[in-house]
């Protein structure tokens, strides 16, 4: 197997050393859904050294359609993704050493585990805001690159975020989106997660090489069945008084008041999912979105309730959810981040 790599090592950018550089670095992803399995088999196929994949959820038939590593004997068992994912993997190429954590990705689960063993870059395949913004701080706090990525129906963006260089996540955003499209509200076609993949795994490459020169340092996006695809120059965000990556920072979403809170309620089969950032939603819009995805909704001026998976999350005017038909907070955050964003 001496030429697995050779036409990857014909690429002078790559060649030989970059090679050997590969396969000395380890990568963390987060989330192993559509972009992870994409981002995943390319980084494996590659010859990575180490790749650590945490993720929550488990198969299911609707994401075969797009989540490349998955077979439909691991919808049928509800196979963890991470666990499905490593043991293809293991069959694409047995010297990378792979590690698979079925755990949610909370701020004391990444602290933890960067300490034990820095990656030398983290990869974005999750699913929502709160996880990526906790990526941003520990990126600022332990100086480790990360590649932002997201895709919903036909649209995508991607965005390397180099701490000390690049403006941060917090500087693009200032505060967390609140709510917005999700795969299970308005669809997703796999040539948009594609692209992401491109994206996202290019970069990679160059950052692994450590070609800094050629990274694109622009915020990337686009939009396939409109035709459409920009690229942005945002280094003049950067923000000095950034509390992520400014002159003082403070890394905001390691904290516990800046995170999504969760209770189980006591004596009924419901957690309660409180978002960080308290705001007033918009149950109009939010009833116009899930009933054009054919789901029953009720609503009254104070809440909103729909009926998902077997469960009934309720949607209150502050924010706060309801998900009833369940104990497990895991699968609470699954079905919040699923349909509500």
């Amino acid at each position: 197997m001496t030429d697995r790599y050779s036409r990857q090592e014909l690429f002078a950018p790559i060649g030989k050393e970059g090679q050997s550089k590969i396969s000395s670095k380890h990568v963390l992803l987060i989330g192993a859904g559509a972009l992870g399995t994409g981002i995943a088999e390319s980084l494996v196929r590659a010859g990575i050294g180490k790749l650590t994949i945490i993720d929550r959820d488990y198969v299911e038939w609707s994401n075969l359609q797009r989540q490349q590593l998955y077979s439909e004997d691991d919808a049928c068992n509800r196979i963890p993704k991470a666990i499905a994912a490593k043991e293809r993997l293991e069959k694409v190429n047995s010297d990378v050493e792979i590690k698979a954590m079925v755990k949610d990705a909370s701020s004391y689960e990444l602290e933890t585990m960067i300490k034990d063993e820095k990656p030398d870059l983290m990869m974005d395949a999750t699913d929502n805001f709160d996880t990526r913004m906790m990526m941003n701080d520990i990126s600022q706090k332990y100086r480790i690159p990360w590649i932002y990525g997201a895709c919903v129906g036909s649209y995508g963006i991607s965005y390397v975020i180099l701490p000390g260089k690049t403006p941060c996540l917090n500087c693009l955003l200032e505060s967390v989106p609140l709510g917005g499209l999700t795969c299970d509200t308005a669809g997703i076609i796999s040539p948009a997660v594609q692209m992401v993949v491109s994206y996202q795994v290019v970069e990679a490459l160059k950052i692994l090489v450590e070609d800094w020169d050629s990274l694109s340092y622009k915020l990337v996006s686009f939009d396939l069945w409109k035709n459409q695809h920009t690229a942005i120059r945002v280094e003049k965000m950067k923000k000095d008084n950034c509390p992520s990556c400014g002159e003082r920072p403070t890394y905001p979403y390691l904290s516990y008041e800046m995170q999504t809170k969760t209770a189980v309620l006591c004596g009924r089969d419901s957690v309660q999912i409180r978002p960080a950032i308290s705001h007033e939603r918009d149950l109009n819009q939010l009833e116009n979105l899930l009933t054009q995805q054919g789901l029953k909704v009720e609503k009254n001026p104070y809440l909103l309730s729909v009926e998902v998976d077997n469960h009934r999350l309720v949607v209150f005017k502050d924010g706060r959810v309801l998900v009833h038909g369940t104990k497990d907070i895991t699968e609470a955050k699954t079905l919040y981040h699923r349909y509500l964003g």
